[in-house]
């Protein structure tokens, strides 16, 4: 009688187990899917040139590049015939063009530096997903650990019970001696 008792709860000890790996399984599910299916990123022409000019604008070319430009504007029109020079000394022209290149180049810099921030919320959203799945499965495990501990101490009580009966039995035939 004590057998189909041991099966039963043994069938009952499984099915549990198998409810928490069956909803552990739902749900990651969809976590795994916004992980392996990303949105797909999809850039308008402008975004495209914003990328390209931020990415040339902060690159040492650019920068060695500029230099050498206006060193040769400065040596240009410092040290040529002042018949062929176009903007004397003060510079006022190279300081015009100058402050036009900053004043369109900072803006184009700007959006790019806002679709990066995009594509680094997205990171970290994905990051985010992925501590969320790992949290989720040491909780499966925390439920298994519980639901074998459950068992463990539940076996130690019965045990223990049929100790004290053995010793109740025991107990009792010494006192009839």
């Amino acid at each position: 009688m004590k057998t189909p008792d041991f099966i039963s709860e043994e069938n009952t000890h499984l099915e549990k187990f198998r409810k928490i790996v069956q909803d552990s399984i739902e749900a990651e599910e969809l976590i795994v899917y916004n992980l392996l299916h990303p949105p797909i990123e999809r850039l308008s022409e402008g975004q495209k040139i914003s990328d390209k000019v931020a990415k040339f604008g902060g690159s040492w070319r650019f920068i060695i590049a500029f230099g050498v430009v206006l060193s040769l504007w400065i040596i240009f029109n410092a040290l040529i015939v002042v018949k062929f020079r176009f903007d004397p000394y003060p510079f006022i022209l190279m300081n015009l063009i100058l402050s036009c290149i900053a004043a369109l180049q900072a803006p184009i810099i700007m959006m790019s530096q806002n679709r990066q921030e995009e594509k680094d919320r997205m990171m970290n959203e994905n990051d985010y997903l992925i501590n969320l799945k790992a949290e989720m499965q040491i909780r499966s495990l925390h439920q298994k650990m519980d639901l074998l501990l459950e068992e463990q101490i539940k076996t130690l009580f019965e045990s223990q019970k049929s100790q004290l009966d053995i010793l109740k039995t025991i107990s009792v035939k010494i006192a009839k001696m």
